[in-house]
């Protein structure tokens, strides 16, 4: 992985690399059935691997640079108690979660890219201690007020472990919620000086992260590690993301830049899932731009961002679906 800076390079010369979207949406458009379940995507990693990678192969087919991997909501202790299988198998579908990312990549450059060009990323989803407790609360972080930063430390030390192991070139620390939490992760990220990571966060309005830190805060934090290249905001509403990024726009380290990645707009509800309200994903590419002027080098979508999506999003930064040679 190549330092922060020429990634900054990269976005000035050639645009922001384009992330992926969604990719439990993909896969329940394609007939799975997350809904309600602990692993949600990640379940997958054991039952249908392949179609893990039929989604990763979707998104690269529409245009995205970087793709991140099904380990979200996956966790050593997550998969010992809903699959029942060992720690030694439950670290094994984690790395497999870079694997499956890197196949799909590796097909994808076979058929379509030319001898000698580099590959798109993959990114490693190192998701809240929230998402494990399936309870929503990676929107609130409220647990991270009964827990220490040795604590948080301790339980994401297995799944950064299995990700780096497994050598993806990027992790994604994505939807944190809380300072204490930001904290937890970059302390931890200094134990693999080898791995570079952005870090986003989830937000509940224009200024505030979800635990209604100032955003200007979160920023503050990150510029203290040196292996982040990016930091900034998913799952929010796409007309958050201007404001959030405005707010701190002074404070942003100028090794980093600025990723973004929000869901479509629409809200969800846990009982009742994500309601369609007249809210639209056509928002982000429409809002894009104001991003990349903003200093954003990587831009994409979340919940609810399908392909096609992130195809209209390429074609709106960069006049094409196939995506160039990558950054680093």
């Amino acid at each position: 992985m190549a330092s922060s800076a020429p990634l900054r390079l990269y976005m000035n010369d050639n645009g922001p690399l384009i992330l992926d979207g969604g990719l439990a949406t993909e896969l329940e458009a394609h007939g799975a059935k997350l809904q309600g379940d602990p692993l949600w995507s990640a379940r997958l990693l054991q039952t249908n691997p392949q179609a893990i990678k039929d989604a990763h192969y979707r998104f690269l087919l529409s245009g995205a640079d970087v793709i991140t991997t099904a380990t979200y909501q996956a966790s050593v202790a997550g998969f010992i108690s809903h699959l029942e299988v060992s720690p030694e198998r439950a670290r094994e579908l984690l790395m497999s979660g870079v694997q499956l990312a890197k196949d799909a990549v590796e097909t994808f450059v076979s058929d379509t890219r030319p001898t000698g060009q580099r590959s798109p990323l993959v990114a490693g989803s190192v998701g809240p201690y929230g998402a494990f407790l399936h309870n929503g609360s990676e929107y609130t972080g409220a647990y991270a007020e009964d827990m220490s930063v040795e604590e948080l430390k301790d339980w994401h030390r297995p799944q950064m472990d299995s990700l780096a192991a497994a050598g993806a070139d990027l992790i994604a620390f994505e939807t944190i919620p809380s300072i204490k939490e930001a904290e937890a992760l970059l302390e931890l990220l200094r134990e693999f000086p080898n791995s570079k990571a952005w870090l986003s966060f989830s937000c509940k309005d224009g200024k505030c992260i979800s635990d209604g830190s100032a955003f200007t805060h979160a920023v503050q934090v990150a510029n203290r590690s040196t292996q982040l290249v990016a930091v900034g905001v998913n799952c929010c509403s796409p007309a958050l993301v201007e404001p959030l990024l405005d707010s701190a726009s002074s404070l942003l380290s100028p090794d980093m830049s600025w990723v973004a990645y929000p869901n479509s707009g629409e809200d969800w509800d846990s009982e009742q899932g994500w309601l369609t309200s007249g809210k639209t994903s056509a928002l982000i590419p429409e809002l894009s731009h104001t991003w990349m002027k903003q200093g954003a080098a990587l831009i994409g979508g979340c919940c609810r961002i399908s392909p096609a999506h992130i195809a209209e999003l390429r074609r709106e930064l960069k006049g094409s679906c196939i995506s160039p040679t990558s950054a680093v």
